[in-house]
């Protein structure tokens, strides 16, 4: 059950809370497990959806799945609302909502790389650095994946920007331009 909106209010009274505290890294870090553990595996995001699953249960599975990251009390706190409340099932959302005000908090913008073969240090820290030369007042967080179907090239997201600079997709523009006949008279 997604609701962004309920996920985006929990995770904005827990940073408000964590400024306040002075405990905003800790609680990220508790975060980033948190959302780590929740996209990794499937039966953790069950558990937390099943509603024959009881309430006191599905707290003690978190709090042993979380016993070894040692994690702050206010997170706890957290985690100890959502299942008094019945929304645990929304943790999966809460968690990504949670980094990404974090991020905007800190300025910290997020860039995908993709590439069509892993790419080496100097190269990713080239392009790093080309992006961050037009945002001087941000942060530039990159991560990389790799995609065999470009070719050769990358493609680089950021927010809602693409650049496309594969060869998958020069060689889609010019299989277009081949197959266009918009220049032939009908007849």
């Amino acid at each position: 059950m997604q609701n962004p909106r309920l996920a985006s209010r929990y995770a904005k009274s827990l940073l408000d809370l964590a400024v306040e505290k002075n405990c905003l890294d800790a609680v990220l870090q508790d975060m980033q497990v948190l959302n780590s553990i929740c996209t990794q595996s499937r039966d953790f995001g069950s558990m937390l959806r099943s509603p024959v699953i009881s309430a006191d249960k599905k707290l003690s599975v978190l709090n042993e799945v979380l016993k070894r990251f040692n994690i702050n009390q206010f997170t706890q706190a957290l985690l100890n609302l959502l299942v008094a409340k019945g929304r645990e099932l929304n943790l999966p959302e809460i968690a990504p909502a949670f980094i990404e005000q974090y991020n905007t908090l800190k300025n910290i913008r997020t860039v995908k790389l993709t590439t069509a073969a892993p790419m080496n240090d100097a190269m990713k820290s080239s392009i790093v650095a080309k992006v961050a030369s037009f945002m001087p007042n941000d942060k530039v967080e990159v991560k990389t994946a790799v995609d065999e179907r470009l070719i050769g090239g990358f493609v680089l997201e950021l927010e809602d920007r693409l650049f496309d600079a594969s060869v998958q997709k020069s060689l889609n523009d010019l299989r277009n331009k081949v197959i266009d006949t918009s220049y032939i008279a009908k007849m």
